[in-house]
């Protein structure tokens, strides 16, 4: 047993040659143990929730309430303020613009015969209420203009993005003019879809409604794809104008355009053109086709 002792118990002469401590009492000196800071809250009990002071009231204290509603009239006199207010606010957004928009001047070239088209708008009027003028037309190169459609509206905002139009509408077309009540939206669709619906009501009872939509992808910031597509519906066949009941015709296109400067920009595109139902038949027994493909080329401006 003594040699296995021996062999496991630590060298105590080694031990402390090794370590530099080793052999010295490592308790803290008296004095030093009472020069140490005692701890902040050695000795106290924790302040109750209840001895907490209460919170302060929220909101302003009555006294804020005793002044002028603007303060600037104890300085400058409440009628020269409230008169410089009213001019602030008429420069601010009381103020009247007008605008006026070619969003299409184009030639349409495929099948026979080859036509051209424009399609204008202006505006006078303020943020909420607005006169809008909506004017287009189209005819062939080789032929009579096929109708003229002028809008005159009552352009009413019922939220940032959405004004509700009423108004008239007068078409010119050969043989067979007429007057319309319409009722309509226009505005800003969420992901930036420009739309434009109206339902019409003629002179002669007829009841027809349209919608179109576009939007611009900008490919730079002069470059700019915008697609198009518009719908047209009528209630009932209308013969005389070669207009049959339900979805009457529907146009899709592309156009490219390049802004020179924002206010000129010349473009070119593509447009599937097709007349549906009733309609295509009216189409047909004139000899003419339904559906057509054609190239476009034209300028958009506005000022």
């Amino acid at each position: 047993m003594a040699n296995e002792a021996s062999l496991t118990a630590p060298d105590m002469t080694e031990t402390q040659a090794d370590d530099p401590h080793g052999g010295h009492d490592m308790e803290m000196p008296a004095d030093d143990a009472a020069a140490m800071p005692a701890e902040p809250d050695a000795g106290h009990d924790m302040q109750s929730m209840e001895d907490m002071p209460a919170a302060p009231a929220s909101g302003p204290p009555p006294e804020a309430f005793s002044g002028p509603a603007h303060v600037a009239d104890a300085l400058f006199g409440a009628d020269e303020m409230t008169a410089a207010r009213e001019q602030a606010r008429a420069e601010m957004g009381g103020f009247t613009t007008h605008g006026f928009f070619a969003d299409r001047l184009e030639a349409q070239i495929g099948d026979d015969p080859d036509a051209y088209l424009w399609d204008l708008n202006a505006w006078y009027g303020g943020d909420i209420d607005k006169l809008w003028i909506k004017n287009e037309g189209e005819g062939a190169f080789n032929g009579e203009l096929e109708g003229i459609e002028t809008q005159a509206l009552w352009s009413h905002a019922i939220g940032p993005y959405f004004d509700i139009q009423s108004g008239v509408r007068y078409d010119i077309r050969p043989g067979s003019n007429r007057g319309h009540l319409v009722l309509g939206v226009q505005g800003l669709a969420p992901y930036f879809f420009e739309l434009d619906a109206a339902a019409f009501l003629s002179d002669r009872g007829d009841i027809t409604a349209r919608i179109e939509a576009e939007y611009d992808q900008r490919i730079t910031q002069r470059l700019i794809l915008q697609p198009r597509a518009e719908i047209s519906f009528a209630a009932q066949d209308i013969p005389e104008i070669g207009i049959g009941s339900g979805i009457s015709s529907f146009e899709a296109g592309l156009r490219l355009r390049y802004e020179f400067v924002p206010e000129f920009a010349p473009y070119v595109g593509v447009e599937w053109q097709q007349r549906i139902g009733d309609t295509a038949d009216f189409a047909r027994a004139a000899g003419e086709d339904p559906g057509r493909v054609v190239l476009l080329t034209g300028v958009r401006l506005w000022f």
